[in-house]
């Protein structure tokens, strides 16, 4: 009680779009009497029986929703049973005393003393944390706990309690990252390093030749997991390995530069290069962890820090708030919730998650033509303005241009322009844009002349 279950919980529901179910509410509705009435009336044990066939009944179906349950249910081990077998809970965390100050104007049955509350809040907090498969405070906590992002400074020495299980852990590390983490990741792993591997930094390690390599090396079998230590392209080379080794093993990441932390590393995205197009060959897996330690930022050259800045400003405008003025800190927890939770929506990219591609058309199209020597977020800088040109949306072109300052590609026009024709949203080679109404309102699969396109891509180039 008191926790804010029923604050979040809709507004959860409203962001994953699923509908939001009060296990409290259906049953009122059922029996035509509130909560309050149904102790009054007929006592605690019979409406917690109630409770307990509307939540396994709700449990059960397994239709995607955001569940709201009253902290009470837990005491009846079927819907224990239920939650582990059908449901990822959430515990909100809170304080006796918060929690009384929220519901004792009210009229609830079991908030009318204030020491027998807080009994009842401490006899019930080991059936709460048995149960919880995570822990938030607010909104965005809830996202990332049901993603299973993890985000705190010094995360990376708890590596080996963080990964999924207790089998033997292979690590792959970017070249450049090694150097500088490689050995505190491996003490950390302790018994459960099997092994580790060293990929080539940045997008040249997104290739098949280093995914076949990987895939030589690896000695694990399903009990284990792959690791990655890096950025954004040692994340999409791991992932993808994971995904196609022995059809399947599970993986976590842990992002070492801004793009990855905020972007790249989330969402189950992975992928390999092939010569004509960027991330041509990839599968949607999951991690089962991702683990952000933005105490790894502090290695990162003010370029970096700007490449990953791009993403920030791209995940602000897609959900209408000013998310770059933040401190870094919290661009990385705001935006990594945002895309989180856009994933969760749509986990294989099928609907609302294609927003994500906001001015990432461009950008793939100037990064493969440059060779993928076009650094990843200057591209995205440069994909925004195209994008918001195209929208109509002159003010907020101008705010990326002055935030982010990139300068035009050096990359041949007639190459991006093919290039720009093989984005995995094109249609029939017709590319289908993600624009803006409006900051926070995207729209999504737009078609414009191909010669307004070529235009703004032209504008881009030097």
């Amino acid at each position: 009680m008191g926790a804010g279950k029923s604050t979040l919980g809709p507004e959860l529901a409203e962001r994953l779009g699923r509908p939001f179910v009060s296990v409290d509410a259906v049953v009122e509705e059922r029996t035509g009497s509130t909560v309050a009435e149904l102790f009054a009336e007929r006592g605690q044990d019979p409406f917690r029986e109630l409770e307990e066939r509307v939540a396994i009944e709700i449990l059960t179906r397994r239709l995607p929703a955001v569940v709201e349950l009253g902290g009470g249910a837990l005491g009846a081990e079927p819907t224990r049973i239920a939650l582990a077998e059908h449901a990822f809970t959430v515990l909100l965390e809170t304080t006796a005393e918060e929690a009384w100050e929220r519901v004792s104007p009210g009229d609830r049955p079991l908030a009318r003393d204030p020491e027998e509350f807080t009994a009842l809040f401490e006899e019930r907090t080991p059936l709460y944390e048995a149960v919880a498969d995570g822990h938030a405070r607010d909104l965005d906590g809830v996202v990332l706990a049901a993603s299973g992002i993890h985000i705190w400074e010094g995360a990376i020495d708890g590596l080996g309690g963080l990964a999924p299980g207790d089998g033997p852990i292979e690590l792959v590390v970017d070249a450049g990252v090694e150097t500088l983490h490689g050995e505190r990741a491996r003490r950390a792993l302790g018994e459960r390093l099997e092994a580790f591997h060293v990929v080539p930094a940045g997008e040249q390690a997104k290739s098949v030749g280093e995914a076949e390599r990987l895939w030589s090396s690896l000695r694990l079998d399903r009990e284990g997991t792959v690791m990655a230590l890096g950025g954004g392209s040692t994340t999409d080379l791991a992932g993808f390995v994971a995904a196609s080794y022995l059809r399947g093993v599970p993986w976590v990441a842990v992002p070492t530069t801004l793009v990855a932390q905020v972007d790249a590393a989330i969402g189950g995205k992975t992928a390999v290069d092939l010569e004509r197009g960027k991330n041509l060959v990839g599968s949607f897996h999951w991690p089962a962890r991702v683990v952000i330690d933005q105490e790894l930022l502090a290695t990162l050259p003010p370029e970096e820090l700007r490449n990953g800045l791009a993403e920030v400003v791209k995940s602000g405008l897609l959900a209408g708030e000013s998310l770059w003025e933040l401190e870094t800190a919290q661009q990385v927890r705001r935006s990594a919730a945002f895309k989180a939770a856009v994933c969760l929506r749509d986990p294989l990219d099928r609907g609302a998650r294609a927003q994500l591609n906001l001015g990432h058309t461009f950008a793939h199209a100037l990064e493969a033509a440059s060779g993928y020597a076009l650094p990843h977020g200057r591209a995205v800088a440069l994909g925004l303005l195209a994008a918001l040109r195209l929208s109509g949306l002159e003010d907020d072109a101008r705010m990326v241009q002055e935030l982010l300052a990139p300068a035009p590609a050096e990359v041949d026009r007639d190459a991006a322009w093919a290039a720009l024709g093989l984005d995995k949203k094109a249609v029939d080679g017709r590319p289908r844009l993600v624009l803006l109404e409006k900051p926070g309102t995207p729209k999504l699969g737009v078609e414009l002349d191909e010669r307004e396109i070529r235009s703004a891509l032209d504008a881009l180039i030097a």
